[in-house]
């Protein structure tokens, strides 16, 4: 089992920054991969960015809309990730979710985080 505990959402104006923070606990040593997606109303579940938690090497993907704005880095000592958002849209209003991908002896599974919500206003 793992567990994802997010804070750093909130309100900010468009051109603003916020920064999310994810804490796991748990298995940690079955976490393969640590990110974000989010959701607006209405819309499905879209990736923000994603990050690899090898310790020797890491790899980072970004979804088109946030490249060049938002940066994912991770501290593989506290068990976290941060998404650092800057030049912040209104379309950027979404309900933030953590997520770690995890691999079992069965495959691979996912956890999710409560959600935490980014309201961007014009």
């Amino acid at each position: 089992q793992v567990q994802l505990v997010e804070s750093g959402g909130g309100l900010v104006q468009a051109g603003g920054s916020l920064r999310l923070s994810c804490a796991a606990s748990g298995s940690i040593s079955s976490i393969k991969v640590m990110g974000w997606y989010r959701q607006a109303p209405g819309k499905q579940r879209e990736l923000v960015a994603t990050i690899t938690t090898v310790i020797t090497s890491s790899s980072t993907n970004y979804g088109d809309s946030v490249k060049g704005r938002f940066t994912l880095s991770r501290d593989n000592a506290k068990n976290a990730v941060y998404l650092q958002m800057n030049s912040l849209k209104p379309e950027d209003t979404a309900v933030y979710y953590c997520y770690a991908k995890t691999l079992r002896p069965t495959g691979f599974f996912a956890y999710w985080g409560q959600g935490t919500q980014v309201t961007v206003s014009s």
